[in-house]
């Protein structure tokens, strides 16, 4: 494997200075809407702020990778005197919630930090400093990339098994 400086972009959160004004949700699906900053529909954005007004609980959240399975997990933590569920911190995309999925196809959402901008625009119009934004470099090691074939067949011992792959592979190379 090689080395590789990767840049690795975050955000971090603040929560016990929001104050649930949602500029961060507004800005962001304005941003990703077609054409860009036509419309603004809150379902559409890569952040959304969980709330629970009568606890004083403002808590954003940005959309993460998407998983296929709802998890197992229900835990309740408390910080700072506030409980929160563990569904609050998570930001999946899943079966069991409608949250970081488009609305009209259903396709989870991910957050791009704006990709295009210098800065991602929820932290530029985060008026309390909730948010921050941060870049730093990092050494990691690259696995090799895979062609064309090789995800190929990985795809198809994924979805019939080695065996059967090396069996009809066998059976080809015998044709010629």
């Amino acid at each position: 494997m090689a080395k590789i400086t990767r840049k690795i972009k975050t955000i971090t959160v603040n929560a016990d200075k929001c104050n649930g004004c949602r500029t961060c949700e507004v800005i962001c699906s304005a941003f990703h809407s077609t054409p860009m900053y036509s419309t603004v529909n809150t379902a559409r954005a890569r952040i959304h702020v969980t709330t629970h007004r009568l606890k004083n609980i403002w808590l954003p959240v940005f959309a993460g990778d998407y998983t296929p399975a709802e998890c197992g997990c229900r835990d309740q933590y408390v910080m700072g005197g506030k409980q929160y569920s563990e569904c609050s911190f998570c930001r999946a995309a899943c079966p069991s919630r409608d949250l970081f999925k488009e609305p009209d196809s259903g396709l989870p959402l991910k957050c791009d930090m704006c990709e295009g901008e210098e800065t991602p625009l929820c932290v530029q119009w985060c008026f309390n400093d909730v948010l921050t934004y941060e870049e730093r470099e990092e050494v990691v090691e690259e696995p090799a990339a895979l062609g064309d074939i090789e995800m190929g067949l990985e795809s198809l011992v994924g979805r019939f098994g080695m065996d059967k792959i090396v069996d009809s592979l066998a059976r080809l190379s015998q044709k010629d």
